[in-house]
């Protein structure tokens, strides 16, 4: 069977773990100089830091999300489908918030033009 070879050059499930976590923990850092730096931005453009838009709400839970995940599996030695788990439930929600939040909701972080 071609696919079954395939498979065997596929790295271990522990070795796609650690690089996803790897990556979630340089993603966090990014994330946080965002959250950071959109902060400071609202208030030289709005005269606030914090709005509670959506947009501003959704990148707070993802920054929180991802918090638990690097926390959890540090700490608690969480590994296997809890962490994965957690890593994806993160993804979403970044992919909601560039997709979903962007064009659907209203606020100061719409570009869409629907109404």
């Amino acid at each position: 069977m071609a696919g079954a070879g395939y498979l065997r050059t596929l790295p271990t499930a522990e070795t796609l773990e650690s690089l996803a976590y790897r990556f979630a923990i340089v993603g966090f850092i990014f994330w946080t100089f965002t959250l950071v730096a959109g902060s400071i931005w609202a208030n030289d453009s709005w005269g606030r830091y914090w709005g509670f838009d959506t947009k501003e709400v959704w990148t707070f839970v993802i920054w929180v999300l991802y918090a638990g995940y690097i926390h959890a599996r540090a700490t608690r030695g969480w590994r296997g489908n809890p962490s994965a788990w957690l890593s994806i439930v993160g993804f979403t929600a970044v992919l909601f918030n560039f997709t979903i939040v962007n064009v659907f909701f209203k606020g100061l972080h719409a570009y869409s033009g629907l109404n």
